[in-house]
């Protein structure tokens, strides 16, 4: 006995569920306000148009082979020895071929010329960037569970807030304090990692104000779900007003702030800071803000110079930091120094004070 049809009715309750579900999301990836962006939106929409070009036919072809060679269908004619078609084959290979032909080349094109790193040469489609605007240099920082804004121009820094103005390029230099990271602003550009040690960059700009979704976009621990920061796009006399405002309200961003900045924390409000540190994200970056260990491109340096030979290893000393060169006497910087330089002439090893001992 044939089980009875359901009503029509119910047929439309999963199309009105999936309405309901998708009433409620916000596509900013597909209406995005920054000119990076809206490049990165056109190259996924060309990509999935031209996937489509196989995908639709392919599943069209399937349901009519499927509903015409069925077993109740008498009206056809049945050919089990039929093996072969060669206008069936060329339509079967040449096809696909051509659209991963063409796909392969917007692709490698489209994430060339978007690639994070390369400095802008258009604020949008038909308008280059003039010749005398200079990026506005951001430099972030990923923490435990917080983001870090730092303006090196502006001598100004933010917790959990970022702005900048409206078609002007946007140069980040990004590093994080602790584990691996992801800043992600939809509506300006891509997800670009942050790794400590390291320094990623994302060039990038936003053509339209007003506010918009930050968050972190790699699971970094139990304060993930909470990193999250407003970006504010402004016009060019209103970012300059949040500037004056920060740096008449904020407090000092030094060494020592930084470090109790860093310690873990959940759920941080906004903070300002009217003043920053000159060199902070240097020494973030190279992870030796408490001055007690020695700088990661500092020791670079003394690798690099230790195929030079003792007089190389001897100019050394004056580029460490002052507190390694008369403090630390057991500072691993010193024994580091005095290994290298012993290897290469046993007869004597440079000291941080830059003797031959």
């Amino acid at each position: 006995m044939p089980l009875p049809k359901p009503p029509r009715r119910l047929l439309l309750l999963p199309l009105l569920a999936a309405t309901l579900l998708l009433s409620g999301c916000n596509a900013v990836l597909l209406s995005p306000s920054g000119d990076v962006a809206i490049q990165q939106r056109n190259l996924i929409i060309v990509s999935t148009a031209l996937m489509l070009l196989i995908i639709v036919p392919v599943i069209f072809f399937i349901l009519l082979f499927a509903w015409r060679y069925r077993a109740s269908n008498q009206r056809d004619d049945y050919d089990p020895e039929w093996s072969h078609s060669t206008r069936i084959e060329l339509m079967i290979w040449s096809a696909p071929l051509v659209i991963i032909i063409a796909l392969g080349a917007i692709t490698w094109v489209g994430t060339h010329k978007l690639d994070p790193y390369r400095p802008l040469d258009r604020l949008a489609a038909g308008h280059s960037v003039p010749a005398n605007l200079k990026p506005l240099e951001v430099d972030v920082v990923s923490m435990d569970w917080k983001w870090l804004f730092i303006y090196p121009e502006l001598g100004v820094a933010t917790v959990n807030e970022l702005a900048a103005p409206v078609d002007r390029p946007l140069q980040f230099k990004l590093t994080s304090s602790t584990v691996m990271n992801a800043f992600f602003v939809p509506a300006l550009a891509g997800m670009i990692y942050t790794m400590p040690g390291m320094e990623t960059q994302l060039n990038a700009v936003i053509n339209k104000t007003g506010t918009y979704q930050g968050m972190s976009a790699n699971y970094s621990g139990a304060g993930f779900s909470d990193m999250n920061f407003k970006f504010y796009g402004m016009s060019t006399g209103d970012f300059d007003k949040w500037v004056a405002q920060v740096r008449s309200g904020g407090d000092t961003l030094d060494r020592k702030a930084y470090l109790e900045l860093d310690k873990p924390s959940k759920r941080d409000p906004v903070r300002h800071y009217g003043h920053v540190e000159a060199g902070l994200y240097r020494v973030i970056l190279n992870r030796c803000v408490d001055s007690k260990h020695m700088c990661l491109d500092q020791m670079a340096a003394i690798d690099e110079r230790g195929g030079m030979g003792l007089p190389g290893m001897a100019n050394v000393a004056s580029e460490l930091p002052e507190q390694l060169r008369l403090g630390l006497a057991d500072s691993p910087a010193r024994k580091y120094v005095g290994a290298i330089c012993t290897a290469r002439n046993p007869a004597g090893a440079v000291g941080v004070d830059g003797e031959v001992s």
